[in-house]
């Protein structure tokens, strides 16, 4: 089965920049604990990645959670913005 919930492209989009900035980190910081040559500046760059996709997920999570609970104001049939409680 293939859920269709909002926000679930937004966490899968955002887990693969995040694991493309994960290995770009590695990449990037094997060369300084070898000893060897290290890698250009953009590289570093690349590592802020994890960052990118963290925010993306984390969207796709509040989309999800928002899609949420309109669907139960629907299903509880309360208008969208609630009257405040005396």
């Amino acid at each position: 089965m293939n859920s269709a919930a909002p926000g679930d492209r937004l966490i899968r989009a955002g887990a693969i920049v995040f694991f493309v900035g994960a290995v770009a980190t590695l990449v990037t910081v094997a060369p300084l604990l070898l000893g060897t040559t290290p890698f250009p500046t953009y590289m570093f760059g690349l590592s802020m990645l994890m960052g990118v996709g963290f925010l993306v997920a984390g969207a796709g999570v509040f989309q999800s959670i928002a899609a949420g609970r309109r669907q139960a104001r629907a299903a509880a049939g309360s208008p969208a913005s609630p009257s405040p409680s005396r």
